[in-house]
């Protein structure tokens, strides 16, 4: 009992390495640090917990290491000396919290299983709340199949897409796991990702991603474990209206029947546009708010890694070479979004007659071409500041682009030589992978507001002093991107979580304008779990509770 008592642990960071070094010169420095303050024996494990990249200077271009130790020991070293030799101590990842003692009348009901939505869910299930999940698209092993058959056929299933379906937008991506959010629970949702049979290089890479090719795999593993915890999943089934007296839901409705429902859970993702609709009607608050649009842009992987990396790109020793960039134009943001190493440009639409693009990639990275969006901000006085003007803002730059590419869902493309510099607009080294090369290639600038394609090419400008090679002739820019984030916020209380105006309404994730990416959107699930839980006791008294 004593010796747990006194297990403490530790992150030793700021240990920078050339990238021929091993891990096991991490380890060594880590341990000469750690023994100004413990013996080696009191040094039980270390393990690497974080590994980025300086490529600062290219002729120098290191692996910086943070190494994560457990020490066991009854010294407890002043925390600002320990901060002199680059150690600090190790936050919990772990969640530990006390139910309340509301009696809940009914399971909870989570729409959408996205992220957002499994991780709700995931918590709820872990505490014995045996939530029900309901998702409009369909099981990862059948969305495959109809994802396959869009881009092979261009027939399109509006509810089993790469929009809606198991796992959300976020399954057929790069599955980024970086986030801007600083939040203790992302180390948890990180776990949780590694136990369900992710990479284990996800657990200390500094920018980690999953791939589309685990990510699948993943998303059927969290679905076993759920039901395995008491969750029930169900696949095909569109939330249609809801049921409330005085703020209070008692049963949705659904295109499979009603469902009783004790606390209802809001995590739809950010393209349910007919649901946020529906839900309008029925009271709940739906403000406007900024977002962005934009197009894809492609190179070859190869020259962004020597515009990095240099020499050193050629070693065979660096993960392929990400980027990440912005800048200011007339008041407006202009940056790069999703940035896929190795990927292709994927088509994302969800609804028939327009054409969306997104970025995807697989665990190893190893296609020809790296992509990632350049997206410009939209703000609410663009759009007259309405929930209807910002809708009517992005499905009309989707209906645009569906008629450039052709009718088709055929993408409208452009090289950078002919959308800067008026050059012929044909392809070159950069073959675009958009369904596998299904482009028009055309002029995209008409397919915007003109804001747009002017922000964009004073962005290419600025992007091209910071990588040389980035506004090259042949890159391919793809048009459009429109579902960076969801161009709405349903409001709710900001320490119940609560939506305004209800009871036991629980707007969560990126398509409620709370979360922006994969681990953005898997925290706030928890944290909206977390206040059920905080509220509620898991006991009733309905069956199945």
């Amino acid at each position: 009992m004593s010796c747990e008592k006194n297990t403490k642990r530790f992150i030793v960071s700021g240990i920078s390495l050339p990238i021929k070094a091993s891990g096991d010169d991490a380890f060594g420095k880590a341990e000469k640090a750690l023994l100004k303050f413990f013996s080696r024996e009191e040094i039980i494990s270390l393990n690497i917990s974080k590994r980025s990249v300086d490529a600062r200077k290219k002729n120098d271009i290191q692996f910086v290491y943070s190494v994560a130790a457990e020490v066991r020991s009854e010294k407890n070293p002043d925390a600002k000396d320990l901060a002199k030799c680059g150690i600090a101590v190790s936050a919990s990842a772990g969640i530990d919290v006390i139910p309340g003692t509301e009696k809940l009348n009914g399971r909870p009901v989570i729409v959408g299983f996205g992220p957002g939505g499994m991780f709700c869910a995931y918590v709820l299930a872990k505490y014995g709340y045996k939530p029900i999940v309901i998702e409009r698209g369909s099981s990862v092993e059948k969305r495959i199949r109809d994802v396959e058959l869009f881009k092979e056929k261009q027939v399109l299933n509006t509810e089993s897409n790469i929009q809606f379906g198991a796992g959300g937008a976020g399954t057929f991506s790069d599955g980024k796991l970086m986030t801007r959010i600083n939040d203790g629970l992302c180390g948890f949702v990180i776990e949780t990702f590694r136990k369900l049979g992710a990479p284990e290089n996800i657990l200390y890479e500094a920018k980690p991603h999953i791939g589309t090719d685990y990510l699948v795999k993943i998303v059927e593993n969290m679905l076993g474990e759920l039901v395995s915890l008491g969750a029930e999943i169900h696949f095909d089934t569109r939330m249609d209206g809801i049921s409330e007296n005085l703020g209070k839901v008692k049963k949705i409705q659904t295109s499979c029947g009603e469902i009783d429902c004790g606390a209802l859970v809001l995590a739809l993702g950010h393209s349910a546009r007919d649901t946020v609709r529906t839900l309008r009607k029925k009271n709940i608050i739906v403000t406007p708010k900024a977002f962005s649009v934009g197009v894809r842009i492609e190179h070859l992987q190869e020259n962004i890694d020597r515009a990095m990396y240099g020499a050193s790109a050629d070693e065979g020793l660096l993960p392929r070479a990400e980027y990440s960039l912005s800048t200011h134009v007339g008041g407006r943001g202009v940056y790069t979004f999703c940035m896929c190493p190795g990927g292709e440009v994927v088509a994302a639409t969800s609804e028939e007659h327009g054409v969306v693009t997104n970025g995807m990639s697989r665990h190893l990275r190893d296609g020809r071409n790296a992509n990632s969006a350049i997206c410009v901000s939209v703000l609410p006085e663009d759009f007259g500041g309405t929930v209807e003007g910002g809708e009517s803002f992005v499905k009309n730059i989707e209906k645009r682009a569906f008629t450039a590419g052709g009718n088709g869902y055929f993408a409208p493309a452009q090289t950078v030589g002919s959308f800067m510099r008026g050059k012929d607009n044909k392809i070159g080294s950069v073959v675009p992978t958009y369904m596998d090369g299904k482009v028009n290639m055309t002029e995209i600038g008409g397919i915007f507001p003109k804001f747009v394609p002017e922000a964009i090419r004073a962005a290419l400008f600025d992007f091209e002093r910071k990588i040389k090679g980035f506004a090259c002739d042949d890159a391919i820019l793809t048009a459009p991107e429109t579902r960076t984030s969801s161009p709405v916020r349903m409001l709710r209380n900001s320490e119940t979580f609560v939506a305004e105006g209800f009871d036991n309404v629980y707007p969560c994730g990126e398509g409620a304008g709370y979360a922006g990416g994969i681990t953005s959107a898997a925290v706030d699930g928890i944290k909206t779990a977390l206040a059920i839980i905080k509220r509620y006791s898991e006991k009733t008294n309905r069956s199945g509770g």
